[in-house]
């Protein structure tokens, strides 16, 4: 499943239980009878432990990655090219030009 099936299917599943536990309240209300009360909240409990289970499930799918470029890297900003005059001197460059440092 990806992120958004994902978290489509969790949406689904909630509006359904969220329905079958509105007739269970209905139910509830509407009768005085023990045995029908019972199985209304066994119900009602059954449909709370399945919602806790998809919102587990919808909290375990990784979240979607940025897109990147096709070489694997991210898209890099404009940068204009500096010519070889202007750059700073290296640290390198000056151990190469002598003095105690020598490579």
């Amino acid at each position: 499943m990806t992120q958004s099936s994902t978290q489509t299917w969790c949406e689904r599943l909630q509006r359904q239980l969220m329905a079958a536990l509105d007739a269970v309240w209905e139910t509830i209300a509407a009768t005085d009878d023990p045995a029908v009360i019972r199985k209304a909240r066994d119900k009602a409990k059954a449909c709370g432990d399945l919602a806790a289970m998809a919102r587990k499930v919808a909290a375990m799918t990784p979240r979607p990655k940025p897109s990147r470029s096709p070489a694997g890297l991210a898209p890099l900003d404009f940068e204009p090219e500096v010519a070889a005059e202007e750059r700073p001197p290296r640290k390198l460059d000056r151990l190469k030009g002598g003095g105690r440092g020598r490579l």
